[in-house]
C-alpha cells in the first residue's frame, strides 16, 4: 500500500532522490529568500514599518536553503540543477502570481498595492509550506538525520504563516479588503494548478531514479489529481481564509540561526 510516509522514505534512503529532493528544496528557499530582500529594500514607503519582518522572513528562507545544502553535504552530496518543471517559484510567477523579478531588479519603491499582494501571495504560499512541514514532522520528527532541520523550518513556516494573516488582517482594516480577498482568491487557485503540475514532475524525476514500475508511478500520478480535483472543489478555501494567529508579531524579532549538522 502506498503511504506517504512510505513514499519519502524511499526518497530519503536513496541518495541521488536526496539530492533532488533537497536541491529542490534549497533552490526554492535561496529564490525566495532573494526575492524577500528585494521587497524589504523597495517596500511601499508607507509601509516600512513592514521592513523589518520581511527582511526576517527573508533571512529565515536563507537559513533554508542552507540547511538543506547541509544535508547533503553531511551525506558527502553535491546540489544538482532543478529541473525547470519542478520549479514552483518561478511557475507561479509565469502565471502571473506573485512580484516579478524584473519589477524587483529595479530600484524604483514599491507601491502599497504590491505589498498587499505580495503578503496575499505569501499567505497561500506558506500555507501549502505549513502543510507540508507539519506532515513530515509527523512522519520524520524523530528521525535521527532530519528532526532537527525538520522541527526548526516547521517552526519558521508556522511563524511566517501567523505574520501573513495577523498582517493581512490589519492591511483589511485599513481600506485594503477587497483587494486582499480578491488577490488571495487568485493566487490559491493558480497555486493548486502549479503545485499539481510541480508534484506530477517531481514523481516522474524520482520515477525514473527509484525505478518505480509503471503500476506504481500511475498510482502516484492519480493520487496527485485526484488530491487535485479535491483543492479545485472545496480544499483551496482553506488558503484564503484569515483568522487572528495565537502567535502574535510572530516575526518581530531577529531570525534564529541555522544549527549546525
Amino acid at each position: 500500500m502506498l503511504t506517504a510516509k512510505g513514499l519519502f522514505q524511499e526518497i530519503i534512503d536513496n541518495d541521488e532522490s536526496f539530492r533532488l529532493f533537497c536541491s529542490i528544496a534549497a533552490s526554492g528557499e535561496t529564490q525566495g529568500g532573494w526575492e524577500n530582500a528585494r521587497i524589504a529594500a523597495l517596500v511601499a514607503p508607507g509601509m516600512r514599518d513592514l521592513t523589518p519582518k520581511i527582511t526576517r522572513h527573508g533571512a529565515d528562507e536563507d537559513k533554508h536553503g542552507r540547511i538543506f545544502d547541509a544535508l547533503m553535504r553531511k551525506r558527502g552530496l553535491a546540489p544538482v540543477p532543478v529541473p525547470s518543471d519542478t520549479d514552483y517559484t518561478m511557475l507561479l510567477e509565469q502565471r502571473g502570481i506573485g512580484l516579478a523579478h524584473d519589477k524587483l531588479r529595479r530600484e524604483e519603491p514599491l507601491t502599497e498595492q504590491d505589498i498587499v499582494v505580495y503578503l496575499a501571495h505569501s499567505r497561500v504560499t506558506e500555507q501549502r509550506a505549513a502543510d507540508q512541514m507539519d506532515m513530515l514532522v509527523t512522519y520524520f520528527g524523530n528521525h535521527p538525520e532530519l528532526g532537527k532541520a525538520i522541527h526548526m523550518i516547521d517552526n519558521d513556516e508556522a511563524n511566517h504563516l501567523a505574520y501573513c494573516h495577523e498582517e493581512l488582517l490589519r492591511l483589511a482594516r485599513e481600506g485594503h479588503g477587497r483587494l486582499i480577498q480578491r488577490t488571495l482568491r487568485d493566487s490559491a487557485l493558480v497555486e493548486i494548478q502549479v503545485y499539481r503540475d510541480v508534484s506530477l514532475a517531481v514523481m516522474r524525476h524520482m520515477g525514473r531514479i527509484l525505478r518505480w514500475p509503471r503500476p506504481k508511478a500511475a498510482a502516484l500520478a492519480a493520487g496527485i489529481r485526484g488530491m487535485y480535483a479535491y483543492e479545485r472543489a472545496a480544499g483551496w478555501h482553506r488558503m484564503v481564509d484569515l483568522r487572528m494567529p495565537e502567535r502574535l508579531d510572530a516575526l518581530g524579532g531577529p531570525a534564529t540561526p541555522a544549527p549546525a549538522f
